[in-house]
């Protein structure tokens, strides 16, 4: 047996998407990372092991411009690209990779920490070190660094170092949480294994083993849905052990849940109610996936309220936006429906304060173990929703070891240098803007563009769509607009009442407070402008929501063309894909305005007057995100050749010293990705970021070229310079996009040495 020791600035414990985000967001910042994982793959639940697909704000397109950014954002985008089928295992490179890459992380897997020397009293405890064994190299390692975080799901470090934790469910009463049992008790959420399955192309039998669950003698094939092309989290009802101990029962778990599936595959191919000749296993899970356990007490518990709420906290550090999602107890023996849902009218913001430890001064984490009650973790606890957090609890560490300071003495004192360093690392934060004092672009006397897209409309018809549902449309009004025409078809002459309603809040896209209403006239007629005089001047950039009220005799006209800024959405037309399973409260308003069908398929529409929303000045400070309004460059369309290209320019009134240059290119946060693809878009590229571009100097009076790209596929590109130089300007010309017709730049930055 060897015995080692391993130093570093910050140890993080669990190599899910929590730690994996973690670890590289400390080693971008300079730090030195010790990664350790009791797994031989990184990814946690969505690894090749477990294969949870990796869900987050966007809840499979429910909430609108949701997508995460940062670490998260750029493993979403880059598995977009090398793996358009979903393969298990070439998302585990693509989280490896992610790793790798950063050479101030050491990676330990199979490694399993099992002792934690803390010292301190109760409430000020400190952790000195933490050891575990690497499985088949028979190497004990003890792991010394001056922050920790536990990013393990289950709590392990914390739970030893005597960090305080909650397990099960609240009382109502203790946060008011209105889906709060009465008592408290320990009931937490179960886990799941998984399956797949494939077409072998000829018949293939199935002898079940003995051990398999005759599920007929269960309530399963009555209240669950059994379909024979399902698999893999098509079955992430297959849950129990939500009323035992999900840690210390995990054997029996697992041994329950194994025979299950094989009673369900019985069950398909042997029953006779199926077309499964054909059918055969591919890949059944060993390891359950787990959903709940320890929970440790932050300096906030985040709870239901502050959830649907969407508490702006002064804090922030990231957000979510799955539903409130509880299952029943008994998991997949329960004759209720599988989960229950409760959504927000948005995204929801997640404090910092939450992602560190009350009594261990320098623990944090992230993950499934964060501060939170039973009822919140519901939401926080999918895992593009860990990762984001562990990309704030990571950055949160480094800052904590450039500076000094505890997690709360940061929290305390700098919880402004900690947000704004997560806002230029492109970090999922929304409604914050970039007062980087070291962003040169601040500073600019003009921020200038070859063109700017200054009129909204969507002209291009592809085919009708019968307004047999209240139709929707939402585009950004900056400062204000005059009315807009409708592209329609009218059976017969008829009235059309057309609404202006207000979001609410600017991270909000659906109608809020109506703002006025008219009813038009529509004389019978196909591919007819028809005039709806609405007009609207907010206080501030702003979200108009547009409703068409139903009416049969009409059709709107619809386009294939997406349009930057612009979505559409139906109310009440888009049932439920498995609403036998799932209980969505349809009155929900995110739920009753759907936007699933018509993705990038926006209602054809014109407003009547220019728009600021896409001008030169939204790409240097600001915004990263859509926040009401797109908060983007957007050019004219490009034309063919070298006069197409569209350029946008900074000047300073003196030449500045830039040495790094950061562009951030729209790759439109509201297109859905997953990362094992129960869904495909069209393109493995969003179209549009740009693909060739060049960023040019003035220097001394004369243009120099001083970084270009030429086959660029994601958002963040940080450009460091091969030598600093004194410019009094900058332009960044884009000669081509991935498919896109205009130029689109979310932000620019410039520093200095």
């Amino acid at each position: 047996m060897r015995n080692e020791m391993v130093q570093s600035d910050i140890t993080v414990i669990g190599g899910g998407l929590a730690g994996v985000c973690a670890a590289v967001a400390a080693a971008r910042l300079g730090r030195k990372v010790a990664l350790v994982t009791n797994r031989p793959v990184l990814g946690g639940n969505s690894s090749s092991e477990v294969r949870v697909w990796v869900c987050g704000a966007t809840a499979h397109g429910t909430n609108r411009y949701a997508r995460e950014t940062g670490i998260m954002g750029e493993m979403f985008v880059e598995n977009q690209f090398r793996n358009p089928d979903g393969n298990p295992y070439l998302w585990d490179l693509v989280v490896l990779e992610t790793v790798k890459a950063e050479p101030n992380i050491r990676l330990f897997l199979n490694t399993d920490v099992h002792e934690v020397e803390a010292d301190g009293g109760e409430d000020n405890r400190t952790i000195r070190s933490a050891t575990g064994w690497m499985m088949g190299s028979e190497r004990r390692i003890r792991f010394e660094s001056s922050y920790f975080l536990d990013c393990t799901g289950d709590g392990l470090i914390g739970f030893l170092a005597g960090a305080r934790f909650r397990l099960g469910r609240e009382a109502a009463h203790e946060f008011g949480e209105a889906w709060a049992p009465e008592a408290a008790d320990d009931i937490t959420l179960g886990s799941t294994l998984l399956f797949y399955t494939k077409d072998a192309g000829r018949p293939v039998k199935f002898v079940p083993p003995s051990f398999a669950k005759d599920i007929t003698k269960t309530p399963i094939p009555l209240k669950r849905v059994i379909r024979s092309g399902d698999s893999g989290c098509h079955y992430w009802w297959i849950e129990w052990g939500g009323e035992l101990d999900t840690v210390h029962d995990n054997e029996r778990i697992r041994d329950e849940l194994s025979s299950v599936i094989y009673g369900i595959w019985d069950y398909i191919k042997n029953s006779g109610r199926f077309e499964a000749d054909n059918m055969t296993l591919e890949w059944v899970g060993s390891i359950p996936g787990k959903r709940e356990y320890r929970r440790f007490v932050g300096d906030y518990v985040l709870n239901q309220n502050d959830i649907i709420g969407q508490s702006p906290f002064e804090d922030r550090v990231a957000f979510g936006g799955w539903s409130i999602d509880l299952h029943p107890p008994q998991g997949m023996y329960a004759t209720e429906s599988g989960s229950k849902h409760m959504y927000a009218d948005g995204i929801y913001h997640i404090p910092y304060r939450s992602l560190y430890s009350a009594n261990v001064a320098n623990l944090l984490f992230a993950g499934r173990d964060v501060s939170a009650t039973h009822v919140a973790f519901g939401t926080t606890r999918v895992m593009a929703t860990c990762a984001v957090m562990g990309e704030a609890a990571g950055t949160a560490a480094a800052l904590c070891a450039e500076i000094g300071l505890s997690p709360r003495g940061l929290y305390e004192r700098e919880r402004v240098l900690l947000q704004q360093t997560l806002l230029k690392q492109d970090a999922s934060i929304i409604g914050l803007a970039n007062e980087d004092a070291g962003d040169l672009s601040l500073r600019a006397a003009s921020v200038t563009a070859s063109s700017v897209r200054g009129r909204i409309a969507v002209e291009e018809s592809a085919c009708a769509y019968p307004l047999l549902h209240d139709a929707g449309i939402l585009f950004p009004v900056d400062p204000s607009f005059d009315g807009l025409e409708l592209l329609v078809d009218a059976a017969a002459a008829t009235k059309l009442t057309v609404e202006l309603w207000d979001t609410g809040l600017p991270e909000n896209y659906v109608p809020h407070s109506l703002v006025a209403g008219v009813e038009v006239e529509v004389p019978a007629g196909e591919g007819q402008w028809v005039k709806a005089p609405l007009g609207w001047e907010p206080a501030g950039a702003r979200n108009a929501f547009i409703v068409v009220r139903r009416n049969e005799q009409v059709s709107l006209r619809q386009s294939d063309t997406p349009f930057t800024g612009v979505l559409s959405f139906e109310r009440g037309a888009a049932a439920h894909a498995v609403a036998e399973l799932e209980d969505h409260d349809a009155s929900q308003p995110i739920v009753d305005w759907s936007m699933k069908k018509l993705v990038r398929r926006p209602f054809c529409f014109r407003v009547l007057s220019v728009t600021e929303a896409y001008a030169p000045g939204k790409a240097a400070g600001g915004y990263r995100r859509p926040f009401g309004g797109p908060n983007m460059w957007v050019s004219e369309p490009l034309a063919g050749g070298a006069d197409g290209e569209q350029w946008l320019e900074l000047r300073w009134e003196s030449p500045v010293p830039a040495s790094e240059i950061i562009l951030t290119w729209n790759d439109d946060v509201n297109e859905d990705l997953i990362n094992l693809h129960h869904h495909r878009t069209p393109f493995e590229v969003i179209p549009e970021l740009a693909k060739r571009y060049r960023v040019e100097a003035r220097i001394g009076g004369a243009w120099q070229v001083v970084a270009q790209a030429d086959d660029n596929r994601r958002r963040t590109n940080r450009l460091r310079l091969q030598s600093p130089v004194a410019a009094d300007a900058i332009r960044i010309v884009v000669e081509e996009t991935n498919g896109a017709p205009c130029a689109e730049l979310v932000e620019v930055r410039v520093y200095g040495e």
